[in-house]
């Protein structure tokens, strides 16, 4: 009787525990809240729609860091029967060293989002392409950010920022090229408005003479670093603002209204994309070549990028820009989330100054001008 009665009990644990058939393993490069999406949002909604199936989200740390560990770790598995990550977000440099070196499988075209997507980031990563291989999971944009009660009209462009920081010394912060990517971003800007071609350095081709014209960008530079407040990170920005250490800082557009939505920054801040523009990126969903699960993996990535995962998830949750088009969410988000997202920054702002980072020879030899020439 005794043993019988073990035996029910283990039966009813079994029944009552949950049986998975299939783990779909998703890596995301970034910070934790993009871990914290699929385990807590992404993931369930796909489980729920897919019984018997576990999604699993690990991360491998902020920035293109992160995104260096997943290709080492799908790298160091060619070899092997299958990789350990069925679906991975990473950043633009990494895509394209991934599809170039045939790490990631071509899956887009079993998605049927993927035609609510015009982006030319869907194509082109930096200079590499990568069409077929990669859906954007969001836009990120950054900006300025700035106290109205100090400016009522903030620069339009760089110059009148130039000048503007000019006549308000330590008014103005970012965190230059190290702590994170807003100072970079703002960077790649500087360089756009002051150092030449910006549609060379953003399209290419690579010309390894085009660095020398900077010269003059990057002194004034640093001069205008004298009159500027270093911050400690894209969140170190944030926080000097919200205490009033300083009136304006290039910002994460998602931080920005993340941090105002959680009462971390007041409601006299404001944004502005300022000409002739800084940059934004997206992040990707890639499925690895060596995916054991990548008809699962492609119909997860469906569902990420459908319309109302977009406008619930990415938009109302995490303030970012959708990754696919913003007109496939008409209908999806309601007025108030809509205005709150483009109500500082419009379409048309976006349309007009929201840049792509430069190609990656370029990003690096911006980077390592900074280093040489503004930092020293």
């Amino acid at each position: 009787m005794r043993i019988l009665t073990i035996a029910c009990s283990l039966a009813a644990l079994t029944a009552a525990s949950p049986v998975y058939a299939q783990t779909l393993n998703v890596a995301s490069a970034g910070d934790q809240n993009m871990v914290d999406y699929v385990k807590d949002y992404l993931g369930p909604l796909f489980e729920k729609s897919h019984p018997g199936v576990k999604v699993v989200s690990v991360g491998t740390g902020p920035g293109d860091a992160g995104s260096q560990k997943i290709y080492e770790k799908l790298d160091a598995q060619k070899g092997a029967g299958a990789s350990d990550f069925d679906v991975v977000v990473i950043h633009q440099k990494a895509a394209g060293t991934m599809v170039k070196e045939g790490l990631l499988a071509k899956y887009t075209d079993k998605v049927d989002t993927a035609k609510l997507v015009s982006s030319e980031t869907a194509k082109n990563a930096l200079g590499s392409d990568v069409s077929g291989y990669v859906m954007p999971m969001f836009q990120s944009q950054t900006a300025l950010a700035y106290n109205a009660d100090m400016l009522k009209s903030p620069p339009n462009n760089f110059v009148e920022l130039k000048e503007w920081v000019n006549k308000n010394p330590k008014q103005f912060g970012y965190n230059g090229i190290k702590g994170g990517m807003s100072g970079v971003a703002f960077v790649a800007g500087w360089v756009y408005a002051f150092g030449g071609d910006a549609g060379k350095l953003i399209a290419g081709p690579y010309d390894a003479a085009e660095k020398a014209r900077w010269d003059k960008a990057f002194a004034e530079l640093k001069d205008f670093n004298k009159n500027v407040v270093i911050t400690p990170g894209n969140a170190g920005t944030l926080d000097m603002l919200n205490r009033g250490e300083i009136a304006m800082g290039p910002v994460w557009v998602d931080m920005f209204y993340s941090w105002q939505a959680d009462g971390k920054l007041p409601p006299n801040m404001k944004l502005k994309l300022a000409a002739p523009g800084m940059p934004g990126q997206p992040m990707y969903y890639a499925v690895p070549e060596k995916s054991a699960q990548q008809k699962l993996a492609s119909e997860f990535i469906a569902l990420a990028t459908s319309p109302q995962v977009q406008a619930d998830g990415i938009v109302k949750k995490f303030n970012w820009y959708p990754g696919i088009d913003a007109k496939n969410l008409e209908g999806k988000l309601d007025k108030a989330a809509w205005d709150k997202l483009f109500t500082d920054i419009t379409p048309t702002d976006l349309a007009a100054n929201a840049k792509p980072f430069p190609i990656a020879p370029y990003f690096n030899d911006i980077l390592e001008g900074y280093e040489k020439k503004v930092a020293n």
